[in-house]
């Protein structure tokens, strides 16, 4: 065989795996399902039926342990309170860690799949290096064009020992450089798809063990609160006489019970004492209050948004229709779990026209917190909510119909807050960093 043959089979063979596309490698597949099963085959599907049963078995480890956890709560609200909390932080948490992971993983296959297009673009120069390098006497094995590290260090070895000639030396250094950036981008590329996947099956199990403890919660709630179905039913029907937000609420804290209750008590209380004119964040820690700890007005600078997601809107900007936003919107992942900003007593739940589901807390004071824009909501009427509390999940696209088309690829969370039935602006209460942030 030619001294430029042998390098091109090699090399063709190899871009060639490297760059099949979906649709070949799904074609060799069912082709190779056609055919009789190999040792090998048998082997991996072992393994992979061994995979998932050990799946099944932490699974399983992991209910009987939530189980034994909730039966150790008992009935101790606070317990289950800051347990809420703190589960909730966690998914909060992992899913940062996840989306910045991502964020970094975009540039870095960006730039693998250019360095790739540049090599297949340069067999014809590849071959020319590969073959000087034959030339000069040196053996290439077809494993050295497996891989890029394996051409790599051909690369490297030649260049050592003098093997290649001085005319090809700069195109092989070049070529060296662009294999060598292209190792490094897959090791690094590996390491971060490998803290991925652990945060992916973190954010699984966390996930698990929240909604073991929502759903006790609302089992406590209910039992509390008999007729808390007839109550939601009724809501809903209510919701469909009022034309806007402020009518909504007016109509639930007069004529709905549970959410009458719910204002009665949130006047009663009045506003936390201030000591020296500061918020007082001790009375946080208590996960057993029944009463906002931090006058909403005194709280500016100290709220965490409810979920983690990109601004796409401000309050007071374009809304896209002739008029302004009243509100904040937060572009989310699909599935991010929703918390409460704040402190405060459940007034609506539920499906409100345009707006998918909201939620609308009394904060206190005079203050109306409004949520929208989830899948699906997982607190009732008349319920007062922890800051930092779960309360919500968004779903895969925008349920709100004002952003809907521009973002209908993605969930899009509303946040509004209102003082005495008038927008304004959340800006100033909002946490500059996440020190800052207010915890249950």
């Amino acid at each position: 065989m030619s001294a430029v043959s042998l390098p091109l089979i090699l090399l063709s063979a190899s871009l060639a795996v490297t760059s099949l596309s979906p649709a070949v490698a799904q074609s060799s597949a069912t082709a190779q399902q056609a055919t009789a099963v190999s040792p090998d085959a048998i082997k991996q599907r072992e393994q992979e039926l061994e995979a998932t049963r050990e799946q099944q078995r932490k699974a399983a480890e992991l209910q009987q342990k939530l189980k034994a956890d909730i039966a150790a709560i008992g009935q101790d609200r606070s317990k289950l309170n800051q347990q809420l909390i703190d589960i909730a932080t966690q998914v909060r948490n992992v899913e940062t860690r996840i989306g910045e992971t991502e964020g970094r993983l975009r540039p870095l296959d960006v730039r693998e799949q250019q360095i790739r297009a540049s090599l297949d673009s340069r067999r014809a120069e590849i071959v020319e290096v590969l073959a000087a390098l034959q030339r000069a006497g040196r053996r290439t094995p077809p494993a050295l064009l497996v891989r890029p590290e394996d051409a790599l260090q051909s690369l490297r070895t030649a260049m050592l020992l003098g093997s290649v000639v001085p005319e090809l030396r700069g195109r092989a250094e070049k070529l060296a450089t662009d294999l060598g950036e292209l190792v490094n981008l897959r090791k690094t590329i590996a390491t971060e798809r490998d803290v991925l996947a652990r945060d992916r099956d973190r954010l699984q199990d966390d996930s698990v063990r929240l909604a073991a403890l929502v759903e006790e919660r609302q089992r406590k709630q209910s039992a509390i609160e008999k007729d808390m179905e007839a109550e939601g039913a009724r809501a809903i029907n209510l919701s469909r006489q009022v034309d806007g937000l402020q009518g909504l609420i007016a109509k639930m804290e007069q004529d709905l019970k549970s959410a009458a209750k719910a204002a009665a008590t949130a006047s009663l209380q009045g506003t936390p004492a201030a000591p020296s004119g500061k918020p007082n964040l001790g009375a946080l820690k208590d996960p057993a209050r029944l009463s906002p700890a931090i006058a909403f007005a005194s709280a500016k600078g100290l709220f965490a948004l409810p979920v983690n997601g990109r601004k796409i809107r401000n309050f007071g900007g374009s809304d896209g229709a002739g008029g302004v936003e009243k509100g904040i919107s937060l572009a989310t992942r699909a599935g991010a779990q929703v918390t409460t900003p704040c402190d405060g007593w459940v007034v609506y739940a539920g499906p409100f026209r345009s707006y998918g589901q909201l939620l609308i807390l009394n904060a206190g004071g005079g203050y109306h917190v409004l949520i929208a824009g989830m899948e699906r909501i997982s607190v009732n009427i008349g319920q007062f909510v922890l800051t930092g509390e779960p309360v919500a999940t968004m779903g895969t696209t925008s349920q709100v119909a004002s952003i809907l088309a521009t973002t209908a690829s993605q969930p899009v969370l509303y946040v509004e807050f209102r003082k005495d039935g008038t927008p304004i602006d959340s800006g100033p209460w909002w946490a500059a960093s996440e020190g800052e942030k207010v915890r249950g």
